[in-house]
């Protein structure tokens, strides 16, 4: 049985937690949860895994894999000490991957201590299909992201419009996959997922907008190369407490550890 850690126990750590505790996750225990302050969380004493604030009590657990769903500073403070540490880390901050020098920081961390860094497929679909594409020639690759202006407060959107007054799509953001992950990263980490499975974070073209139209965040890869052409197209139901985010990231989180403990894996 595989031992797991999250980092981090908001909306999506709680909900990845709780898919563990559900047996969603195949063959996996959770045991422990690394968080700011445990006088924060409610029923801290009342789950089966350990809470903790403390780092020691956490990296010291014998973990075999650990989920940061912390956000960018999250994984810069803890990523190569997951590695170091000898436990396998997935990551949901990858738009904190747009820094070079961290990624191949922690590209070096996972070969030296023979760990691997998982990136989910999370809010989009088809990076097993990019991925492939990539073992031959891709021309081109875009992204387009829409959601509702209500995803968009606290980013800056709010600089370039009033959310509030919309009444049809804004383009918010037109650029790189580099920029992108940089200026949202709480909202457009699917960009940089795109660009690791693709051509880069140069090369990956992004569109960004808020639109008042729709109520789900919705994601459209369009690529074509040596392999074809492929749109996917993906509508997800936010949370309605963090409407930057939607469940589905969880659950392809619980997909990922169920692959690492099944006998038989498919969609890879």
């Amino acid at each position: 049985m595989f031992k797991a850690g999250i980092i981090g126990y908001g909306t999506l750590g709680k909900t990845i937690a709780e898919l563990i505790e559900a047996g969603h996750a195949g063959n996996v225990e959770l045991k422990s949860v690394l968080v700011r302050s445990t006088k924060s969380s409610e029923h801290a004493d009342k789950q089966a895994f350990t809470l903790t604030s403390d780092e020691d009590e956490f990296f010291n657990g014998d973990l075999d894999i650990i989920i940061e769903s912390a956000g960018h500073q999250a994984l810069h403070m803890f990523g190569e000490k997951v590695l170091a540490n000898g436990s396998h880390l997935v990551v949901l901050s990858v738009g904190a991957l747009g820094d070079t020098g961290f990624y191949e920081k922690l590209q070096a961390a996972a070969k030296q201590h023979d760990r691997q860094i998982f990136v989910p497929s999370a809010a989009i679909a088809g990076l097993d299909r990019i991925a492939a594409g990539a073992l031959g020639e891709i021309e081109d690759i875009t992204l387009i992201t829409r959601k509702h202006p209500r995803s968009w407060k606290g980013t800056i959107a709010e600089e370039k419009v009033d959310l509030n007054m919309l009444t049809e799509p804004f383009c918010i953001y037109e650029g790189n996959a580099r920029e992108s992950s940089r200026l949202f990263p709480q909202s457009v980490n699917v960009s940089a997922a795109l660009s690791l499975a693709g051509i880069g974070f140069e090369n990956t073209k992004v569109k960004v907008y808020a639109d008042p139209t729709i109520q789900s965040n919705t994601h459209t890869i369009k690529a074509k190369g040596y392999f074809g052409e492929v749109e996917i197209s993906v509508s997800n139901v936010p949370y309605e407490e963090n409407p930057k985010s939607s469940p589905i990231v969880a659950m392809s989180v619980a997909k990922v550890l169920k692959n690492l403990t099944s006998p038989f894996v498919i969609g890879i």
